[in-house]
């Protein structure tokens, strides 16, 4: 008999690996090899809108960041005599109601309403993979329970919920960053679940129980990597929803409260038809901002979703 020519591998090889394969980069094309396939970032790089999207963030991260050593006037400082005045050299965007600066008042509204949009969306994004890795490991009637929980979440509108928590509380920036936090948990825990219950079948879950790997173990260290790009997609949207759920409680009075400025209490001041018609300088600048962060933070998340899922075919304006 001819001897075989083949070699067997040796034991604790790549064959023998207990931990969670790598996603695929996508399909490879004849000829090519693992190192020219397109990394995350390179793939993010090739959409324009979401670039433009992060450019704009970062510019406004840190305008809000450094805003005391950039803007000498002080957002809470009233000057009567500067009263509903227009833009002019003194005052770029003009002043409010009381003399205050329109455009201090502006940045630094900026980072109260950024930090609400992101401590209530890291809330709600850590209870929905808490409960979503239970109920997808563990499945039975810890996923019926947990799942039931959160269609009684889903069942009535939110903003409703929120409203009605807000004037039960009472308005103030943490109990706007603590409500849409706890109550925006639900689909998150949906995708992280969802992907739970397809990976805990795996042959790398099977094996690492084989050695006595504990639940807690598998959950952490073999299945949360491989959940983490939708969810991370999924919290640079809830961030954009979150800004605007804190802009509309803070323009019905149920938000943040003056004198702490924030686009959406900037905005309360469009209630008045004076103000709409001739005094655009008070409401039109925190109206724009909520957009434009709004739109970039959406343009990202577009951009991270197709660079991550590699599968997806590629959407929108390039």
């Amino acid at each position: 008999m001819a001897e075989s020519s083949g070699k067997r591998p040796p034991l604790g090889g790549p064959s023998t690996s207990l931990t969670a394969p790598a996603v695929a980069a996508g399909p490879i094309d004849a000829g090519e090899t693992v190192a020219a396939r397109p990394t995350v970032w390179k793939r993010f790089r090739r959409h324009r809108l979401a670039m433009f999207g992060l450019v704009v963030l970062v510019v406004l991260a840190l305008i809000c960041a450094f805003a005391p050593e950039i803007f000498p006037l002080k957002p809470y400082a009233v000057d009567l005599r500067a009263y509903q005045k227009p833009p002019s050299a003194a005052h770029w965007l003009g002043t409010d109601s009381s003399g205050r600066d329109v455009l201090s008042r502006l940045i630094f509204g900026g980072r109260v309403s950024l930090s609400v949009g992101i401590v209530a969306v890291g809330i709600y994004v850590a209870l929905g993979m808490l409960f979503g890795s239970v109920s997808g490991y563990w499945g039975g009637w810890v996923d019926s329970l947990v799942m039931r929980l959160a269609d009684i979440f889903m069942a009535f509108p939110r903003l409703i919920i929120i409203i009605t928590v807000a004037a039960l509380v009472g308005p103030s920036i943490y109990n706007v960053m603590l409500i849409i936090g706890l109550l925006g948990w639900p689909p998150t825990a949906r995708i992280v679940r969802g992907m739970y219950l397809s990976l805990r079948e795996q042959e790398f879950v099977t094996a690492s129980r084989a050695i006595g790997a504990s639940p807690a173990r598998i959950m952490a260290l073999h299945l949360l990597p491989n959940v983490l790009a939708p969810v991370i997609v999924a919290s640079t949207f809830g961030t954009a929803e979150a800004i605007l759920l804190e802009a509309g409680l803070s323009f019905l009075g149920l938000g943040v409260q003056p004198p702490t400025a924030s686009w959406g209490n900037m905005l309360n001041a469009a209630q008045d038809i004076t103000i709409l018609q001739s005094m655009p300088w008070l409401w039109l600048p925190p109206g724009l901002m909520i957009a434009i962060t709004v739109l970039s933070l959406n343009f990202v998340g577009d951009g991270l979703r197709d660079a991550l899922d590699p599968h997806q075919q590629p959407g929108g304006i390039r």
